[in-house]
């Protein structure tokens, strides 16, 4: 392991010191101005670990049970990018700002539109009152048992710290190929549609928890003005309060996998 990390650094000392970046930091593209504004737009897709999902109510005569090791999926809905309704799949946008004379370092407010669907018709064990009985099996959960989709987003909005390498850059500036590494956190802000023992609602948007990342990826300027990026973060997402039927009330955490592909927009401000 140690000898790929170091062939690797050796990898990209050696391109920046190609591209005639010395000092391994990016030559800022805007010559006025303090820094460099960007705005992002895209789409991801989504992995999802196993969960312990809580649930807790007053209803239907009354229940706190936890089903154990939830498996998840994502929801993409890539057809729809060619389509009118651009808001469906599973998007991302991005504002942020490199500051500093070299504009390497900067902060930026992410919002993942990320869709998180329990997978139907699982073999899981369930423990708790349903009720007023008390259960400690395995269940087959199905639409009529429950149904749990944060589908309406599990809406992760972070706020991140970053920081850029340059690894090519043309002599005219016009095509430059950098690193950015961010790590960050934030809330989650889910849209929760759950079906439990027949009775259906697809709640309100709401503050339910907290989440926090990494990401590493890559982005292509063009033509100074445009970019093109792509990346793989990582993010821990706690679910502390989500909102389900009537009284309802549900928790799980779990950890989140994205692929990240947008564009964007920056002018030196």
């Amino acid at each position: 392991m140690q000898k790929i990390i170091a062939v690797c650094a050796a990898f990209l000392i050696s391109v920046n010191c190609f591209a005639g970046e010395k000092d391994c930091h990016c030559t800022p593209l805007f010559k006025h101005g303090k820094g460099t504004f960007y705005l992002t737009w895209g789409y991801n897709l989504d992995w999802f670990s196993k969960s312990d999902l809580h649930l807790k109510g007053n209803d239907f005569g009354g229940y706190d049970f936890t089903l154990y090791d939830a498996k998840a999926h994502d929801k993409p809905g890539l057809k729809y990018i060619f389509g009118s309704a651009i808001s469906i799949p599973q998007y991302v946008y991005r504002a942020g700002y490199f500051f500093g004379d070299k504009h390497d370092l900067g902060v930026e407010i992410a919002f993942d539109h990320t869709k998180y669907i329990m997978t139907n018709n699982q073999q899981l064990h369930l423990k708790g009152n349903i009720n007023g009985t008390y259960y400690d099996q395995d269940t087959l959960v199905g639409k009529d048992f429950l149904m749990f989709e944060h589908t309406n987003g599990a809406n992760f909005l972070m706020a991140n710290l970053m920081k850029r390498y340059c690894l090519l850059s043309s002599a005219s500036k016009n095509h430059r190929l950098q690193l950015i590494l961010k790590a960050g956190g934030g809330l989650v802000i889910p849209r929760t549609d759950v079906t439990i023992f027949g009775n259906r609602l697809d709640n309100k948007f709401h503050i339910a928890g907290y989440v926090f990342g990494v990401d590493a990826g890559f982005r292509y300027d063009l033509m100074k003005y445009f970019f093109v990026e792509t990346s793989l973060k990582g993010a821990f997402a706690n679910f502390t309060n989500v909102l389900t039927v009537g009284d309802g009330r549900a928790h799980h955490h779990f950890f989140a996998g994205e692929y990240i592909f947008a564009a964007g927009f920056q002018i030196g401000l």
